[in-house]
């Protein structure tokens, strides 16, 4: 669905995208993810064909951008740095502007196809306030109901919570993973880690330009070696496995063990009770802090 080869952004000194291969395959819920200045939203609008790359290759869809752009475009639903509207006109008269100047919009279809996608961002009851009178929350809703209006096979989103109170971004997440299942893929750029962990199935981790991770959530977050294990039990534990107890904090402890289940064998055989054992898994957010560091908003420079 996307694929780029090499692809780098230079701005004069400044390398705001450097040599970039993604691989976003179809069906995907891929999150792209990194600090604040990395380049996440450079190269969101370079695979939209709205800023040329200084080097690289681009492919959506099968076809080349920017060259193809216009066959690709009507193809793909976005959201890029915020909603944009006219803020005098109201959420439907905007929408259906958009829908009247865009390629492949039919007339016949458009009042449905408005409501439709206000229904599914939790605007169905908007009434005709103007746009410059909304919250940031509803702009924002307003933004992804344009990103649906053609029902495209492939969204590209650049924090598309932005804004939403934790109900709203509940209810786009559970959008999002909808019209993954009924065959849209979904290529989402943050840096809200819960909500990428939440949503999503393959990831892409990008620091100071550079892709330094992509690969399934699963593969990112592999077990670490060590058992988490919650039980009343606690000091008959420390007894029995002494010196594989890694930290011991009230009634849970983390065991150094590869396999929860024979771990668990060993314990009940010993009349331990055990209320919970897990395999303990990195979280996204270790992951991320591992491969980027500290972060920053800094991008590189070239000597």
């Amino acid at each position: 669905m996307i694929v780029t080869r090499g692809l780098t952004k230079r701005y004069g000194r400044v390398v705001a995208v450097d040599s970039v291969d993604l691989d976003v395959r179809e069906g995907d819920r891929y999150g792209f993810l990194g600090p604040n200045g990395s380049g996440k939203t450079t190269l969101v609008r370079l695979l939209l064909g709205l800023v040329y790359a200084t080097s690289g290759q681009i492919e959506v869809l099968g076809e080349p951008v920017p060259s193809r752009s216009r066959a690709v475009l009507p193809r793909i639903g976005a959201l890029v740095e915020g909603p944009a509207a006219y803020p005098h006109l109201s959420g439907r008269q905007n929408l259906a502007l958009l829908d009247a100047a865009g390629p492949g919009g039919r007339r016949r279809t458009r009042k449905r196809r408005l409501e439709d996608a206000l229904e599914q961002v939790g605007l169905a009851g908007v009434d005709r306030r103007p746009v410059r009178a909304y919250s940031l929350g509803m702009r924002q809703r307003l933004g992804l109901a344009a990103a649906l209006l053609r029902q495209p096979r492939l969204l590209i989103l650049d924090e598309p919570t932005n804004g939403l109170d934790p109900r709203g971004i509940r209810e786009i997440r559970d959008l999002l993973t909808t019209l993954n299942e009924a065959g849209t893929t979904v290529f989402l750029s943050s840096h809200l880690l819960s909500e990428v962990e939440a949503l999503c199935t393959r990831v892409g981790i990008v620091d100071r330009g550079r892709l330094v991770a992509q690969d399934s959530l699963a593969s990112l977050q592999a077990p670490t070696g060590h058992v988490v294990v919650e039980t009343p039990d606690a000091a008959g534990v420390l007894e029995i496995l002494n010196g594989q107890v890694v930290t011991h904090e009230g009634p849970r402890l983390v065991i150094r063990h590869p396999d929860p289940a024979d771990l668990n064998a060993t314990l009940v055989r010993e009349g331990i009770r055990v209320s919970a054992i897990n395999a303990q898994r990195r979280t996204l957010e270790e992951v991320v802090l591992e491969l980027t560091g500290h972060g920053s908003d800094r991008l590189e420079r070239t000597p």
